[in-house]
């Protein structure tokens, strides 16, 4: 008989502050399975196959499934945290705009920053005998604001056991894409309006109020040097005012859009549409420095209800905050 087979599944796996999943790839390495038919399966997956729960697809079982025995009873948290992630990771755009992901154990945590001046960025030569010029790093005065962020799982045991998981993950997905939806919101307020450490973003005005002329996008991408914009975000109404510029409105772009959804990338920078952002304005930033993510933990649910079945409310959260690591790889632009 294999390991999985033989496992004791209990709500301390939850508990030891490494992962459900990870505290069961210990127990059970995958590495074990190479050149089997459970080759490319992690722990958590070797378990559905051990209790026979098909969790998508045609003939998806029935949330009932999970709680035929008290061990299979314990894998239902993890799907619901891996169906939660899956709606953030389809609806999530900072992993194109953050430059780092932290990992903390705390709630306190501050990050370093180091605001060079122009001059600075500049390696000109060094004479013999002269100092060779300094990149002074320093830790931020201010904590990184850390907010928890979720939604109430609300419904019995009776109202969903004969449910098919494949219709449950969707309600589950839709969680995680509200969790990405404010996430983002957070990451933009501090990019605007800096993460406590009075760093706020530098704001650009257009040539002509409330018009977006080819030349102010030009003066903007221009003013980035010595970072490189590679990536923007727009209110929904300067992304259209950007998409029906005749400079960007040309017989390829507009045939990508069409066919595929994927908006024009103005200047080489990949356009992110946000509702967000208040109307007339627009964020250019560096996505290799600007953005620090910090995060305690993963998604994270209420196992002890969800394993006894006891889902009247049972929580599913984030913990995530953003800090500014360069305040200069980020600017923004106002009609």
């Amino acid at each position: 008989m294999a390991i999985f087979e033989t496992i004791r599944l209990e709500k301390g796996l939850y508990t030891t502050g490494k992962g459900f999943t990870a505290t069961l790839e210990e127990i059970d390495p995958s590495e074990n399975y190479i050149g089997t038919e459970l080759e490319g399966l992690d722990a958590y997956q070797r378990q559905l196959k051990r209790f026979g729960i098909k969790v998508a697809g045609k003939g998806s079982d029935t949330v009932e499934k999970f709680f035929k025995t008290s061990d299979s009873a314990a894998l239902f948290p993890e799907y619901v945290s891996r169906a939660v992630r899956q709606g953030i990771e389809e609806n999530n755009i900072l992993p194109k705009i953050v430059a780092t992901v932290t990992n903390i154990d705390g709630m306190d945590y501050r990050t370093i920053s180091s605001n060079a001046q122009e001059d600075d960025l500049k390696l000109n030569d060094v004479a013999e005998g002269e100092t060779i010029p300094e990149t002074t790093v320093k830790v931020q005065d201010n904590l990184v604001s850390l907010k928890k962020r979720g939604r109430m799982l609300v419904a019995s045991y009776e109202a969903i056991r004969f449910q098919r998981l494949d219709l449950f993950t969707v309600t589950l997905r839709q969680i995680g894409a509200y969790i990405a939806k404010t996430q983002l919101k957070d990451a933009i307020k501090v990019l605007l309006e800096g993460d406590g450490n009075e760093n706020a973003i530098s704001t650009q005005s257009v040539a002509n109020a409330g018009a977006l002329d080819y030349s102010d996008m030009v003066n903007f991408w221009n003013s980035f040097d010595p970072y490189n914009m590679s990536a923007i975000i727009a209110s929904p109404n300067m992304t259209a005012k950007l998409l029906n510029l005749t400079q960007l409105r040309d017989a390829a772009a507009g045939l990508n859009f069409h066919a595929t959804g994927k908006l024009v990338t103005p200047f080489g920078a990949e356009l992110f549409k946000s509702s967000s952002l208040e109307e007339n304005v627009l964020i250019g930033l560096d996505n290799t420095c600007a953005l620090e993510q910090v995060q305690a933990g993963g998604v994270m649910t209420e196992f002890d209800k969800l394993i006894d079945r006891q889902l009247e409310r049972a929580a599913i959260t984030t913990i995530c905050g953003f800090a500014k690591i360069y305040s200069g790889a980020s600017k923004a632009l106002s009609l």
